[in-house]
């Protein structure tokens, strides 16, 4: 692939990455602001955030305690 092959891929990356830094630094911020999760701990939830995409997917599915 060369840059023009990027260039023509560019409009479906570039939210694509606004979105996957967005939920990390969401899920980021919830997991370091808060005390009570469903399962694991902070640590867990932490490293789990920066999975690709699914890690802070996964845990507002099951990680996010009750407020």
């Amino acid at each position: 692939m060369n840059l023009e092959g990027l260039r023509e891929y560019l409009p479906v990356l570039i939210p694509l990455i606004v979105v996957q830094f967005a939920l990390t630094a969401a899920s980021l911020w919830h997991v370091l602001t808060h005390r009570n999760y469903k399962f694991g701990n902070r640590p867990l939830w932490v490293v789990l955030s920066f999975v690709q995409f699914i890690g802070p997917v996964v845990y507002f599915i099951f990680g996010r305690g009750e407020e």
